[in-house]
């Protein structure tokens, strides 16, 4: 996991991976496949988080600004 969309970016090139996400629950970004949920488990059982998925072909800028987009448009999500 990393702090920023950028970091994400860099993360998915390394590792070759289709995705990157912003955990907004937990606060943090990172890179992933797809279909791939994030979460912690609680009492064994697993809670989802609520994140933010995109292509990891889009650059940093792109990212943020389509992630600030998104919370204008669902203020309540």
């Amino acid at each position: 996991m990393t702090g920023s969309w950028k970091e994400a970016k860099e993360e998915a090139v390394k590792a070759s991976l289709p995705q990157v996400y912003h955990d907004c629950d937990a606060d943090c970004f990172g890179a992933c496949g797809q279909g791939e949920q994030q979460g912690t488990f609680k009492g064994g059982v697993f809670v989802e988080h609520r994140c933010i998925c995109m292509p990891a072909h889009l650059s940093p800028e792109e990212l943020e600004v389509k992630e600030k987009k998104f919370r204008l448009e669902n203020p309540d999500w």
